[in-house]
């Protein structure tokens, strides 16, 4: 089993091959609609089906699920040097996110250009994906257990499925838990002494 995937995808169409418009009118009035062109339909069906294909023989382990972030490293071979890689990310993660095999929604992705080379032989991105350390607001899974093991036991919020905690792994910021330390922390009463500490 497999926590990391590589992909080999062509290129696909840019962003400003993506989308297409088709006027017509409504209520005697011209309205503009976008649409995917055919090309970018039958480059998103053609990587769904390879994407589908690699991850069962790589053995990709992950079940989506919405919190789980990941890198997706990319090295794009360009058929030709006035290509820009920021250009070629919506379609590929899009088709990627349609299979529903990594994640839910992109979204959870962090696409990152780490080179950028020519081949007019072979135009490609060479994509590698895998999760990311942090859990939202923490670092690692270490960082996240020690602040439950700090703030959360014993805490009646915790019992409760407290919702800074689910805020917290959401990698949502605030006040009531900056710098790692929760300053909504409820001990029950059966936990503190007669002068009102935690025992």
């Amino acid at each position: 089993m497999s926590s990391e995937l590589h992909l080999s995808c062509p290129v696909p169409p840019s962003v400003n091959h993506y989308l297409a418009l088709r006027a017509f009118m409504k209520n005697g009035k011209p309205v503009a609609m976008s649409y995917k062109t055919a090309v970018a339909v039958k480059y998103q069906e053609d990587l769904e089906a390879y994407v589908i294909e690699e991850v069962k023989r790589q053995k990709w382990e992950l079940e989506p699920n919405k919190h789980q972030h990941f890198y997706a490293d990319a090295v794009f071979y360009f058929k030709q040097i006035d290509q820009d890689a920021n250009n070629y990310f919506k379609l590929l993660l899009d088709a990627i996110t349609n299979t529903k095999a990594i994640w839910i929604d992109d979204n959870v992705v962090c696409e990152r250009v780490n080179k950028v080379m020519y081949d007019s032989e072979n135009p490609r991105i060479e994509l590698h994906i895998y999760p990311v350390d942090y859990i939202g607001i923490f670092d690692s899974a270490n960082q996240l257990e020690e602040f439950k093991a700090n703030n959360c036991i014993g805490c009646t919020r915790y019992k409760r499925n407290c919702s800074l905690l689910v805020s917290a792994i959401e990698g949502r910021v605030k006040e009531e838990y900056n710098n790692k330390t929760c300053f909504s922390r409820r001990v029950s009463k059966d936990r503190k002494g007669k002068n009102g500490k935690q025992k």
